[in-house]
């Protein structure tokens, strides 16, 4: 399918605004820019009923954490977010759109994590703060109102990636119990040779990596309008000090030898993604592992749509979509208003 309306209107003001590719900017500019246009796609910041940032213990000292929580008394179902941007750009205010709906429309508390950045901090110092700080408010539910029997990992890009490997540290170790996963166009193998398959496979059945790529699909993986293989390769060279690190499952969730025991999972891919297809290979090894999942691919729609819903209709789709699948494996009832339509396993166009 040829790029939604919207996001050609998008990809149309970028190039008339000059807009510069993130891997072109120093790390300062990146990180100021990324916030900048999160903020400006993200619609308006809706009020939730609090609103406030804490600290938790990490492996390597206190991590800022910030809490969204709705009205309600006692302990909540909650979701642990770790926001994308590459595991290099990014804080707990570019999430903050995403977890305000998601916190409202659920209902839930949402915490975000500000785990440690690359460069300054290459892996594994993420994933190992992700981890901490969900076993933390797992082993100390009562100090932020936590339901722990109702503890749900998740994140966009780099933050899916973080989810899943903690979701493969948790199962390793030995807790925390996880009720869920919720991966919106995770990173799931940073091998550079990785496969690349084309689109069009429908995401309920296995993706061959011996596909020949889609040219049309190729051509959107170097615009430079767009995220495409520059920005993927950019962000990875920051984040894995050692190349071999790729190997690593906690880094590569999709190398990991067995998936089976893991939390039942919704992955959000984008059509004109170069995450897609890894993306949608990770939902079939955890589902052929008998992990329930959803799979959703939004047609027309390209990386980082989830996170600007004032931009493009299908990332409130997909927000209402997340939502619908925290309702259900939070155990919590699901408004009449609601389209169960979106959270079906397939194309949403």
């Amino acid at each position: 399918m040829s790029l939604d309306p919207q996001v050609v209107a998008y990809r149309a003001a970028r190039a008339a605004a000059g807009t510069p590719p993130l891997y072109t900017q120093t790390l300062a500019e990146a990180r100021a820019a990324d916030l900048a246009a999160i903020r400006a796609g993200g619609g308006d910041v809706e009020p939730v009923h609090e609103v406030r940032d804490t600290t938790v213990p990490g492996p390597a000292g206190d991590l800022r954490v910030r809490v969204h929580r709705p009205a309600g008394d006692g302990p909540l179902p909650t979701l642990v977010y770790f926001f994308g941007g590459g595991w290099t750009l990014g804080s707990v205010e570019t999430a903050d759109g995403i977890c305000r709906r998601l916190a409202n429309a659920t209902p839930c508390q949402v915490v975000t994590v500000g785990y440690r950045l690359a460069p300054e901090h290459p892996f594994p110092a993420a994933v190992l703060d992700c981890h901490a700080a969900t076993r933390w408010l797992a082993e100390h539910a009562a100090d932020l109102g936590v339901d722990p029997e109702r503890l749900v990992v998740g994140g966009d890009s780099a933050g899916g990636n973080l989810a899943a490997a903690v979701t493969l540290l948790a199962r390793a170790e030995g807790g925390p119990r996880l009720a869920g996963q919720l991966l919106v166009y995770p990173n799931t193998d940073q091998r550079a040779d990785r496969p690349r398959p084309g689109r069009g496979t429908d995401p309920a059945t296995a993706v061959d990596p011996a596909t020949a790529a889609d040219p049309r699909a190729a051509a959107d993986e170097q615009d430079p309008l767009l995220f495409n293989r520059h920005s993927v390769d950019w962000y990875r060279g920051h984040y894995l000090a050692d190349p071999a690190d790729a190997a690593d499952p906690l880094a590569s969730p999709l190398l990991a030898d067995d998936l089976s025991g893991l939390p039942p999972a919704l992955v959000v891919t984008a059509e004109h993604d170069p995450l897609c297809d890894e993306g949608e290979r990770y939902a079939q090894r955890l589902r052929e592992a008998g992990v329930p999942v959803r799979a959703t691919r939004y047609s027309g729609m390209i990386h980082g749509f989830f996170a600007m819903p004032g931009v493009f209709d299908a990332g409130r789709r997909a927000q209402d979509e997340a939502a619908a699948f925290l309702r259900e494996v939070f155990g919590l009832p699901t408004p009449a208003a609601d389209a169960p339509a979106a959270a079906t396993v397939g194309d949403a166009r």
